[in-house]
């Protein structure tokens, strides 16, 4: 009876204490209400205050800082929430900072707070094309009054060029030239569109003329410096970028390119303090964090790397650079299933981006795929210059599958010091299927360029030739179309005339691959010292570029430089790692050449250890073992390396040296007499006293 009343008190008494706490709780809420509405309405008060910030926040768009202007905006929009001013200057801002999503909201609450929707139309189109709303964007710019119709035309040729109507794009932006020529942001989408269709010249031109024009704008010291940076290179770049980071200290779209800039340039340090202030601007960037990625993984740390890609999210899942890097990365921690993911798509659209190629074989490899991982790798193998990993990636899905006779061919190849010339990289579908692309967009370099590669794969060098003429004259701002040419006349033995051709495309972009192209062209006409200063002019401007530095080195170890040649490969060496073969092989030699032996037989032996079927390792460090006086242990090695590779008359020089110290003479004259019957070698009058003591 007892404990049935205490329920029953306590039945009775919960009802009556919910109804306090909801009366409590709307009490405290209409106090929250009220704070707010005081808070508020004491910054209604001071419309003053949101003019004056309105007038700086317009000020700093003018000046080209759209980050202070959109902090100005926001403290007039605090001031004063009504007024459409401040919307409409920040909204502006947030359009100037690529926020689409924001500036659309503002110009919506400018319109509530008074302003009539054809006035803000074309600002309204411009959010919408931010947002990847191509279609909406061009409806909405047909909507603007013709006040407005130069920034109309502006937003239609974007988004037309997002459509993939370039034809349509060209023609709004030639209106929009004649209607405004002295406009600064006509010509910096000029610019731009020209860059994307690939005429690269008429984009330098652009540029030239967008920080003429007005030299203070930011998108136009942007395209600026991005242009410079791939005409002349990463150092003439810096000060374009820093000039617009002058006008708009945290624009995280300046930040980026500056801190990609730095690390490329080797200012490690500079680039990852880009990087921070980035993500400042930026919370949670996803560009930002794959820049540190990067540092982290060429210092090494390839978890910290790992950790910064999964950060990044989804936003780095179309980056080429981002998926190469991560498919490399998963690699190392043996998600291979994980590797492939990010690298088929990457191979995919990038089908002669070898790197890639040859990070998915490794996967399918390392998962049983070795008939794949073959089929990945035939183009790179069948190229003269395949490199020895690749040969060996190749060699490895041979073996697996049981064709011995074929892995070994790949094994010897991998394992021969030297390359043969370059060839052309084989096109995957067949010649009539690419001439039917390039028939139905004639002169289009995208569908004419597989063709000429096609043509040139199937031996037909007379129509290659043709067909890469008529490309380079109709787009002679086309960087791939002069080097498309050069390679064809590479491979008809005409480097001289190639030389000219791929002068062509350095001067507009002089990137690696035509600075390769260039020297090469050069030293196979017989003009080094033309190739030397291409190579020095490319590393006063790209001064880590890992092929850049192997080559100088390699001359300078050819040429007896061998302080110099150390110093360079050293270089090297912090940018790639210790894992690298022909690396430790130079190191070995460069520092036998200057009597530091323990070095230079540490150096050997890690060779040695990484390519034990690589007659230049075996002979580096059978070499390095001799100069410190271990005839005995050198003489094995060296003999391996000949073995290895009996065409090579500087192995067999070497190890003639070796059997004459030896006390083996007719060992040392008949390996001198082989070395001498190669009209290249170099050291002939020693060779020849030798052959005949």
């Amino acid at each position: 009876m007892t404990s049935s009343r205490k329920r029953s008190r306590s039945s009775r008494r919960k009802p009556v204490f919910r109804r306090l706490i909801v009366i409590g709780g709307a009490i405290g809420a209409f106090a929250l209400v009220l704070a707010a509405w005081f808070m508020t309405s004491s910054t209604r008060r001071d419309p003053a205050a949101a003019e004056q910030a309105v007038e700086r926040g317009n000020k700093l768009l003018d000046a080209h800082n759209a980050s202070a202007a959109r902090e100005a905006a926001l403290s007039a929009v605090r001031a004063d929430p009504g007024n459409a001013q401040a919307h409409l200057t920040l909204a502006r801002a947030m359009l100037a900072l690529e926020d689409g999503v924001g500036a659309e909201a503002e110009l919506q609450r400018a319109i509530d707070a008074g302003y009539k929707p054809k006035q803000v139309a074309h600002l309204r189109a411009h959010a919408l094309l931010l947002q990847g709303a191509e279609e909406k964007a061009l409806a909405e710019a047909d909507k603007a009054e013709p006040a407005n119709r130069i920034y109309v035309l502006r937003i239609r040729a974007r988004a037309l060029a997002s459509l993939g109507k370039l034809p349509e794009a060209f023609a709004a932006l030639e209106e929009a030239a004649r209607g405004a020529p002295r406009d600064a942001d006509v010509w910096t989408d000029v610019g731009r569109l020209k860059l994307n269709a690939g005429d690269q010249l008429g984009a330098i031109r652009a540029s030239e003329e967008a920080v003429k024009l007005d030299g203070g704008s930011l998108d136009a010291l942007m395209l600026r410096g991005e242009m410079v940076r791939s005409q002349f290179g990463l150092v003439a770049a810096l000060p374009w970028f820093e000039a617009a980071l002058k006008r708009d200290p945290t624009n995280h779209e300046a930040l980026i390119e500056y801190a990609a800039t730095l690390g490329d340039v080797g200012r490690t340090r500079d680039s990852l303090a880009a990087t921070r202030r980035a993500l400042a601007a930026r919370p949670g960037s996803a560009q930002a964090l794959y820049l540190q990625a990067v540092i982290a993984a060429r210092a090494g740390n390839g978890d910290l790397a790992r950790g910064l890609i999964e950060r990044a999210g989804p936003g780095l899942s179309q980056v080429p650079a981002a998926l190469l890097l991560g498919g490399a990365l998963d690699i190392e921690a043996a998600d291979y299933e994980q590797a492939m993911e990010k690298l088929k798509p990457l191979v995919a659209n990038q089908p002669m981006n070898i790197a890639a190629r040859k990070l998915l074989a490794v996967a399918l490899l390392r998962t049983d795929s070795a008939r794949n991982a073959i089929d990945l790798l035939r183009p790179v193998i069948a190229r003269g210059d395949a490199d020895s990993y690749a040969l060996t990636l190749a060699a490895r899905g041979f073996e697996r599958i049981g064709d011995r006779a074929t892995a070994a061919q790949l094994f010897d190849r991998a394992a021969y010091p030297a390359r043969n010339d370059a060839g052309v990289f084989a096109a995957d579908d067949s010649t009539a299927v690419l001439a039917g692309d390039a028939a139905q967009r004639p002169g289009d370099p995208t569908t004419t360029v597989p063709l000429i590669r096609a043509l040139i794969g199937q031996g037909d060098k007379a129509g290659a030739l043709a067909r890469a003429q008529d490309l380079a004259a109709r787009h002679p701002g086309a960087p791939a179309a002069h080097l498309i040419l050069g390679d064809t006349l590479m491979l008809m033995n005409r480097p001289a005339d190639a030389v000219a051709a791929y002068r062509r495309a350095a001067g507009l972009r002089f990137d690696e691959p035509a600075m390769l192209r260039l020297i090469e062209a050069f030293d196979r006409a017989g003009q080094r010292a033309d190739a030397a200063k291409v190579l020095a002019l490319f590393l006063s401007q790209n001064p880590v570029n890992a092929a850049a530095l192997r080559l100088s080195g390699q001359w300078q170890l050819a040429a007896g430089d061998y302080e110099s040649a150390i110093d360079t490969f050293e270089l090297l060496r912090t940018r790639v790692g210790d894992g690298d073969a022909a690396l430790n092989t130079d190191l070995a030699s460069a520092y036998a050449g200057v009597e530091e032996f323990e070095a230079a037989a540490d150096f050997g032996e890690a060779a040695y250890a990484l390519a034990p079927s690589n007659p230049a390792a075996a002979d580096a460090y059978g070499w390095a073992l001799y100069r410190s006086g271990d005839a005995a242990a050198a003489v094995e090695l060296l003999q391996k390396a000949v073995m290895l590779a009996p065409r090579h008359a500087g192995l067999r020089w070497h190890l003639a040296q070796v059997y004459a110290d030896l006390g083996r003479k007719p060992e040392a004259r008949a390996e001198a007499q082989a070395a001498l019957a190669d009209p290249r070698f170099g050291d002939r009058a020693a060779a020849a006293a030798m052959a005949q003591s």
